[in-house]
């Protein structure tokens, strides 16, 4: 890699929700070290080290450009001989972020991001380490906003010595309202900070909807909800929002901007009232702030500095909830569509235990064994246990342990540090730590490599893990679910498997027949995936023919539910008829499995072996019905005296008739 460039608008940030979170709580941490501040050096010098440390870096520094490049603050040791100048020069021609391994020292990356303050671009953040991942950039672009503002704020602080205090205070009201994460409650506790420190008798916050042309009031009170839509362009608020300029009024019933109709609808008197607009981090208008009625005297300049840097922390603060509250109802859509499809299908007595379990267990921690043959619906169980249960909304990791080596299965479990095996560029991070607070899914675990098996004791019995090549215990809260076609107890007695580490799983064992064995699931999985896959092929759902249900019911599936699944996609998509018949089956195997069609014997003569084969087949056909002789008879297209007949021809058992 030689440059990567990452701009604000693009939002990297924000494509996983753990991710957007963490960053917005950097963001909050960086504000909150504003009120200490007395100078923006010292608040470079108190949040520098908390950047190296979020990012793991060896190096933090805010550079400027004029007069000529120049350190302002630093955290740890330059790493380079000189300031890579041109470097800083592209990010901020760019007014991009910009990630480079092309530095001076053998090992390490340099990342730097544009801060604009006081409207102007001349400054960058700059980080460096050996360990800067690709992800590290987006995150920094997402902090580069909030940290420009909190330098600007920490900067004028230092300026301003007879308001220092007040606004102190302001700043720390931000810092305690950004554990608020619902926007009408933080607009409404900000209202009532803002009473507190302008010592009015009302405030209230008005966000702007430009392609309604409204106002959204709140809190608005003495109106039923608390909340007040408003034209944009009436009384002193509208003249704020089209203006884009602060008013401050003595009386209210004097000026003629003022819109007597909401004190008639509510029958307050409003006497003075100080409105100041609401801009966003990019200067973007999207409200008012308004305060009412002073209790001693009128509002002056200092109220209405109060109220402008109340405002810009309202402005950040209002940003990082609707992001928050973005960021929490998409994931819930996700995992409620997730939960929604995750659906046990089937009519069975076997089905119906399954779901029963799954329900029992799906609230527990405990660690899950699923058995069962390829394609009877492990990982989908795996699935019904994580969705349905208290970690839903944390990560769901499936590794299919039969498909790496020995090396790269712990790699991907584990992680692997920097320069542990050949061809390991960058630091890893592992299967369980991107599943931390969720479930890891093991398919096919009866394949793990001993040392896989081992590790992965560690992590059920000491909940850490180690990376490969690393020395580090990391910490991880995981529920265990594991599956296998594999016999384990055979397994262990082979030597195959850890017997300790078969115990350990094997605290809760789920087992999954063949499709085979339950064979009252087949029609509703049948039906359940044309549901599926006919809206995907853009056409009706179609139904199954009577004739197409027997063909069903007498195939063998030896691939299970997969097989039928795979089916009844092909048949959506590829059938021509209004509902499936039984010659769009022509393709599914022979009703009898082919050892079973083997067993007629090639040795024999040809009148033995079809009589054979006759009577296997109509023995399936009455287990596959369940004894129904009348049912027996519709599958294999006879009169049911005509097939009591062939059985007896057969020399068969023939059940007494009704």
């Amino acid at each position: 890699m030689s440059t990567r460039w990452t701009t604000w608008s693009e939002h990297a940030w924000l494509q996983h929700a753990a991710d957007g979170v963490a960053t917005l709580q950097l963001g909050d941490r960086l504000l909150s070290e504003v009120v200490d501040a007395e100078s923006g050096t010292g608040y470079l010098a108190t949040v520098l080290p908390d950047i190296a440390s979020e990012f793991a870096v060896q190096w933090a520094a805010v550079i400027d450009r004029w007069p000529g490049w120049s350190t302002r603050a630093e955290f740890g040791q330059l790493p380079f001989e000189h300031l890579p100048a041109r470097f800083f020069e592209e990010v901020l021609d760019r007014e991009a972020g910009g990630l480079t391994t092309e530095t001076d020292k053998d090992g390490w990356s340099l990342l730097s991001v544009p801060l604009v303050t006081d409207g102007q671009q001349q400054t960058v953040l700059a980080l460096a380490g050996r360990r800067i991942e690709s992800d590290d950039l987006a995150r920094c672009v997402a902090i580069s906003r909030t940290l420009a503002t909190s330098l600007l704020l920490a900067e004028r602080l230092g300026r301003l010595s007879h308001k220092e205090e007040q606004l102190r205070e302001t700043l720390r009201v931000a810092y305690r309202l950004s554990d608020i994460f619902e926007t009408v409650p933080l607009l409404e506790a900000l209202a009532e900070e803002a009473t507190r420190l302008l010592k009015c008798d009302r405030a209230s916050i008005f966000i702007w909807d430009r392609q309604e042309q409204k106002l959204l009031a709140c809190p608005a009170l003495g109106v039923e909800g608390g909340t007040l839509y408003l034209p944009d362009n009436v009384g002193i608020v509208g003249a704020v929002i089209q203006s884009g300029e602060s008013i401050c009024v003595d009386d209210a019933y004097e000026d003629d901007r003022f819109n007597r109709a909401v004190d008639r609808d509510t029958g307050y008197r409003t006497k003075s009232l100080l409105c100041v607009p609401l801009l966003d981090g990019d200067g973007r208008l999207i409200g008012a702030f308004q305060g009412i009625n002073k209790l001693d005297g009128l509002f002056d300049s200092d109220d209405e500095d109060i109220l402008g840097q109340l405002g810009i922390q309202a402005a950040i603060a209002l940003r990082n909830t609707r992001e928050r509250e973005r960021l929490i109802r998409t994931h819930r859509q996700l995992t409620e569509q997730m939960a929604s499809r995750v659906r046990i299908i089937g009519d069975s007595s076997a089905t119906d235990t399954v779901r029963e379990k799954i329900e029992r267990l799906a609230p527990t921690d405990l660690p899950v064994l699923i058995l069962g043959a390829s394609g009877t619906g492990k990982e989908v169980v795996a699935q019904s246990l994580h969705y349905h249960g208290p970690r839903c909304d944390e990560p769901f990791v499936a590794v299919n342990c039969a498909a790496l080596t020995e090396t790269l299965l712990e790699s991907e479990l584990f992680g692997h540090e920097k320069g542990a095996f050949t061809d390991a560029s960058a630091t890893h991070k592992g299967k369980f730590e991107l599943a931390d607070g969720g479930t890891v899914f093991l398919d096919e675990i009866g394949d793990m490599s001993p040392g896989g098996q081992a590790k992965l004791l560690r992590v059920l019995e000491q909940k850490v893990i180690t990376r490969v090549g690393g020395s580090q215990t990391i910490p991880v809260n995981v529920r265990i679910v594991a599956a296998t076609n594999v016999n384990l107890a055979e397994a262990v007695r082979e030597k195959r498997f850890r017997e300790d580490l078969y115990f350990r799983l094997n605290v809760v064992t789920l087992e999954l027949p063949p499709l085979c064995e339950r064979p009252d699931d087949i029609l509703p999985l049948a039906e359940f995936f044309l549901r599926q896959f006919c809206p995907q092929a853009r056409r009706p759902v179609l139904e199954l023919s009577d004739d197409a249900v027997r063909r069903l019911k007498a195939h063998g599936w030896p691939g299970n539910v997969r097989e039928l699944r795979n089916l009844m996609e092909r048949v959506a998509f590829l059938s021509t008829g209004d509902r499936v018949e039984e010659e769009d089956l022509a393709f599914v195997l022979s009703p009898l499995k082919e050892e079973q069609q083997l067993a007629a014997g090639v040795d024999l003569g040809l009148a033995d072996a079809t009589t054979r084969f006759q009577a296997q087949y109509i023995e399936r056909a009455i287990d596959r019905c369940g004894k129904n002789m009348s049912e027996v008879a519709r599958m294999l297209g006879l009169h049911r005296s005509n097939l009591y007949r062939k059985m007896k021809q057969l020399g068969m058992n023939v059940p007494d008739e009704d």
